[in-house]
């Protein structure tokens, strides 16, 4: 068979293989592509003797000079104040960034590419997250653009693109294999080559395991993706042969045979489908306000407020929390403090609601939790020692009551040094690691973070009193890796958030796949996330 390429390996004869569109080089990648369409209500008439003929223009914006570019147009529907557009844009889609998407409505009056010889319609601004992490990846806005005038609406829906999602679980025996070894049996085992033409050609090599690498080539065989999708049959034994032996030798048969003993096909759900189906990402915010810090009046403290820009603490909270917003519905956030002494009396907190309000600690967005954390910074005083145990538990009781897939949720740490209660902290990660729930560490300042490092669990699974964590729900950065020495924030800001949310979708998928949860199909309806459930803090 020619043009094959090589695909997968089994490390034992009768264990599992998969075969599709898997590509181990890029499947930890979380990126997809998104399909975009557009329609609209309501537009604004702008012509004489008949209705507008309105055009649809996406401008997609560059991270690092905030430039809008065209990124395509749809059709030009003729007189009609309710498009409904067939053509589609096609967008790469990656959790991690923001990526600013701006809508342009015309009416075309000519065939003049010229914008500027049409008549403006009205506007939308949204981020590819908001498409796809609003019920049903359907997003209704007004259009704007025209003072005083109510330009109608624009509706964005959006589609996963997959090319095959289907994955494919095999199980084979072998039978009267050559003899390869000459103290004992041959331990075979199977490299799959598919075809550069259409993928479902299938070509299986046998070999002899060799501890030094050296593998005895046994024979091959070839069949096809429909041969292998009908299962166990007369039809799935194959004769694995050499091509050599039976050129050489005139009375030659095969080498043994091989059987499909099963197969098991599968479709693969992606981060977006759950999404899609009602997941809400439920974000809560925890800033270190240990006096560590330094004096937040002082411009050499980590908290100090200037008037002409944001410390790194508000730098790396609006970085990540302009993302993960996108992806809860009701954009009310839990914002907590830790490592303080409170007003009136002066006790030490390392839980608390930095809008003072313990029965309710949501703020309103991102802008109310940037807004209460300033505040914060006025009436409470730094102090010490840094827990993070404490913030760590209140997210995971939460996380606790929610095991079904209806909510995921994040927690955001933003600290300057040494955690204080590192075995405490390793508990509380272990014990979270069975929940729907992430942990994001940005240290700040010029600390070494050999603690936050050893949390973070990429080298080595984090462990407490001899138990492992289930999986690895930690991802932490040095925010000085991220300071741009010319000045350029934005460009900064949007490279650490990228790699801190990077992880995200994959721990997603891992903690629904191993716990049998599937998406659910996407709303018919479109309801408001319920309310929340108020904090119980404890001290």
């Amino acid at each position: 068979m020619s043009d094959m390429r090589r695909s997968s390996t089994m490390n034992s004869f009768v264990n599992m293989a998969s075969i599709g569109e898997f590509d181990p080089l890029t499947a930890a990648i979380p990126a997809t592509k998104v399909e975009i369409t557009v329609s609209c209500r309501n537009l604004l008439d702008r012509d004489t003797f008949s209705k507008s003929d309105p055009i649809c223009i996406l401008y997609t914006q560059t991270i690092g000079n905030r430039e809008w570019r065209e990124f395509g147009r749809t059709e030009v529907i003729d007189n009609t104040l309710n498009p409904d557009f067939v053509r589609k844009f096609i967008l790469d889609y990656f959790f991690e960034e923001r990526q600013n998407l701006r809508f342009d409505l015309y009416d075309l009056d000519s065939k003049s590419e010229n914008l500027s010889k049409h008549d403006f319609l009205g506007q939308a601004f949204c981020t590819l997250g908001e498409v796809v992490g609003s019920l049903g990846s359907r997003l209704e806005r007004p259009l704007i653009g025209i003072p005083g005038k109510n330009c109608g609406t624009i509706i964005i829906t959006a589609e996963e693109l997959g090319n095959c999602r289907e994955s494919v679980l095999l199980q084979f025996c072998g039978n009267k294999l050559d003899k390869k070894d000459f103290f004992g049996k041959s331990d075979p085992f199977l490299v799959f080559y598919r075809s550069h033409v259409d993928g479902t050609e299938i070509k299986i090599e046998v070999y002899d395991w060799d501890r030094d690498g050296g593998h005895d080539y046994i024979g091959e065989f070839s069949t096809s993706y429909r041969e292998l999708s009908k299962g166990q049959s007369q039809f799935n034994v194959y004769e694995v042969v050499n091509p050599r032996k039976k050129k050489k030798k005139k009375k030659y048969k095969n080498s043994g045979t091989v059987t499909l003993l099963s197969c098991l096909v599968d479709i693969e759900v992606t981060f977006l489908d759950y999404i899609k189906g009602g997941t809400q990402i439920n974000f809560t915010v925890a800033i270190d306000f240990t006096a560590s810090n330094g004096n937040p009046s002082q411009p050499t403290s980590l908290h100090y407020l200037s008037p002409y820009h944001q410390n790194a603490y508000a730098m790396a909270l609006r970085a990540v929390g302009e993302i993960i917003q996108d992806y809860d519905s009701d954009k009310m956030f839990p914002a907590l403090g830790f490592g303080a002494k409170l007003p009136p009396d002066g006790r030490v907190s390392h839980e608390f609601a930095l809008n003072g309000n313990p029965d309710n600690p949501y703020c309103s967005g991102i802008e109310g939790v940037m807004e209460a954390y300033y505040q914060s910074l006025k009436s409470v005083r730094l102090y010490g020692p840094t827990y993070f145990s404490p913030v760590i538990n209140h997210v995971a009781r939460y996380a606790s009551l929610v095991r079904d897939g209806s909510e995921y949720f994040i927690l955001l740490i933003i600290s300057d040094g040494v955690i204080s209660d590192m075995a405490q902290t390793k508990e509380s990660i272990v014990n979270a690691s069975c929940l729907p729930m992430s942990i994001i560490i940005v240290g700040v300042g010029p600390a070494e973070f050999d603690e936050m490092i050893e949390l973070d669990g990429d080298e080595v699974r984090i462990s407490s009193r001899g138990r492992f964590a289930e999986r690895d729900i930690v991802q932490f950065v040095p925010f000085r890796d991220y300071i741009d020495p010319r000045g350029n924030h934005i460009l900064s800001m949007a490279r650490l958030a990228k790699d801190v949310l990077a992880e995200i979708p994959d721990q997603f998928l891992h903690y629904m796949r191993t716990r049998g949860i599937k998406p659910q199909p996407p709303p018919q309806s479109y309801t408001s996330k319920p309310p929340s459930v108020p904090m119980q803090t404890q001290i």
